[in-house]
């Protein structure tokens, strides 16, 4: 036991005197030292102060945003392939494109032709929910009052949407920060409405009906939002 007792001692007293060894050496601040590691710029080496960045430092650079400085020929391509240069409806494709460098004609009808579709079938079902996130304040207003109305006379219109002929731009501009487009669409619908007693008032539930229109869309270039709203419809006889 007294073996055991002054070994245990010993061994404590030599911890100790380590212990104050290390501290003086590791504990001591020479201004060299590492900074704390930093999760969020992690992979970045920074040159010490007054240092000059090595030649053989590499560098990870940001994808650049399509802007102006792309060349014009590389920047308009797309658009110059759906309008031809020099024309009114060129020049505002352009300046749609200047405002909002991700914009891409074709990606646009593309949605354009969707959110058609998706209108005329919530208008046929009395879809407010769909409608209000796809129209503008006015024009919401518009088709929910012929909803309405349809409704108080019991009436129901029965759709089915056959296809997009043909969806094609005829107008660009900017206006302000808002970018609008107006797409000319030619549609095959089979539609008939119906009054309280069932019987057809409108259309034809057996005949594909060929429906024109010219619809207006618009997008504030400045909104985060990436989303178009239709702005105007026009019926084309």
């Amino acid at each position: 036991m007294e073996f055991f007792d002054f070994g245990t001692i010993f061994f404590l007293v030599a911890a100790v005197v380590i212990f104050f060894q290390l501290r003086n050496v590791l504990g001591r601040r020479t201004g060299n030292e590492r900074p704390p590691f930093d999760p969020y710029t992690a992979g970045r080496t920074r040159p010490a102060e007054g240092e000059k960045p090595a030649k053989n430092d590499t560098v990870v650079a940001l994808p650049r945003r399509k802007g102006s400085a792309e060349p014009a020929e590389e920047r308009y391509s797309v658009i110059d392939k759906v309008a031809q240069p020099g024309t009114e409806l060129n020049r505002g494709l352009r300046a749609i494109k200047d405002a909002d460098a991700s914009f891409d004609p074709n990606t646009f009808v593309d949605g354009a032709k969707l959110a058609y579709e998706m209108i005329v079938m919530a208008f046929a079902d009395g879809d407010r929910r769909t409608l209000k996130n796809l129209l503008s304040r006015d024009v919401y207003e518009g088709f929910v009052s012929a909803i309405d109305e349809r409704e108080r006379r019991s009436e129901k219109i029965e759709s089915s949407f056959v296809g997009i002929d043909k969806a094609a731009i005829i107008g660009a501009e900017m206006k302000g920060s808002e970018a609008h487009i107006t797409l000319r669409i030619v549609s095959e619908l089979i539609s008939a409405t119906r009054d309280s007693a069932g019987s057809i008032i409108d259309g034809d539930p057996e005949t594909v009906a060929e429906v024109k229109d010219v619809w207006t869309f618009a997008r504030d270039t400045r909104s985060r939002d990436p989303n178009w709203k239709l702005v105007a419809t026009e019926a084309e006889e």
